[in-house]
């Protein structure tokens, strides 16, 4: 089995494009909209966000904002769980919560409604990519102050160098299709 998901791994990987210094200098953009217009990229990516996580029990995914909600609602659906988007300030049209977090010149918001779960939720937050960490990290504190538990994390690409697993809380599975 470990052969066929590194194979899928390796056939997802060769559908997501790099954009160089996009959205600037020396930033090289991880592209999914490639994987998106595979039908058989697409089916195998959700296939293997759902995995890790198939017996688990899980009662929500927190999808991030924008790229979070593409995979977010089938991963949701997958494993008979509710979706939560997590968005920018002013994009939620009830009442919220809001989570800073470290850019890397100054600060952002993210934020929940705050109704989103209920109390002891067992929840997965999910994105497209994890860079720093930052994000999710804001989305792992949001569902802990509405009582939440945070029982993974899921990713299609990590760039590990960045080291963004430092900054989301010890012990919880990060589960990343891709790894650079």
């Amino acid at each position: 089995m470990e052969k066929v998901e590194q194979s899928i791994r390796e056939f997802i990987g060769e559908t997501i494009r790099t954009i160089p210094d996009f959205p600037k200098e020396g930033i090289q953009f991880k592209d999914i909209t490639t994987l998106l217009q595979d039908k058989r990229a697409l089916e195998l990516t959700s296939y293997m966000l759902a995995q890790p996580y198939r017996h688990k029990n899980i009662d929500y995914v927190v999808g991030l904002e924008s790229r979070g909600f593409l995979f977010g609602t089938n991963l949701a659906q997958d494993l008979n769980a509710g979706f939560v988007p997590v968005r920018k300030p002013g994009k939620l049209p009830a009442k919220t919560l809001s989570e800073s977090y470290e850019l890397e010149y100054g600060e952002d918001h993210m934020e929940i409604h705050e109704d989103a779960l209920f109390e002891g939720a067992k929840v997965i937050i999910h994105d497209d990519l994890i860079a720093t960490g930052g994000t999710a990290s804001a989305a792992s504190k949001l569902v802990q102050r509405l009582g939440g538990e945070v029982i993974g994390y899921s990713f299609i690409i990590e760039l590990s160098f960045l080291n963004g697993r430092e900054h989301l809380i010890p012990n919880t599975p990060v589960e990343s299709i891709l790894i650079e």
